[in-house]
């Protein structure tokens, strides 16, 4: 069995991070952790916290990417949303049991180090949901 723990953080699509920084900083006086690209995701990402949980803006960084094609699909906007869960492992091991579509059977690397893993959003009612488990 595994346990949901909180929101981790709420994935946006933007086409231009530093535009988006710029927007949450000095409309909102939220700032940025700083940024990383995640080549195999091909995307850059900063996070800003937001009280025990997290926004994750995400830019492109190749026309390929999931999030240009989110965003040629959508526009910009809710990309998906990441559950902090205490064993990614037995997560996947357990919904795959139930049945539960799942975009990734195995956790891969996700941005500040974090293990992650997809649920198809035919499983749950067309919201992407993203698992998380942060060391």
């Amino acid at each position: 069995m595994f346990k949901v723990l909180k929101v981790d953080h709420i994935g946006i699509a933007v086409k231009d991070l530093a535009a988006a920084k710029k927007f949450y900083s000095e409309m909102l006086g939220m700032d940025a952790l700083g940024e990383e690209v995640v080549d195999q995701q091909k995307v850059k990402v900063c996070f800003i916290p937001c009280g025990d949980s997290e926004v994750e803006l995400l830019e492109s960084t190749s026309p390929e990417g999931p999030i240009a094609k989110f965003i040629e699909k959508n526009g910009e906007g809710i990309q998906h949303i990441a559950l902090k869960v205490d064993n990614i492992e037995a997560a996947l091991t357990d919904l795959k049991a139930k049945g539960v579509r799942l975009i990734d059977e195995t956790p891969r690397y996700g941005a500040g180090g974090a293990s992650i893993a997809f649920i198809h959003p035919k499983a749950t009612g067309g919201i992407l949901l993203e698992l998380s488990e942060r060391k």
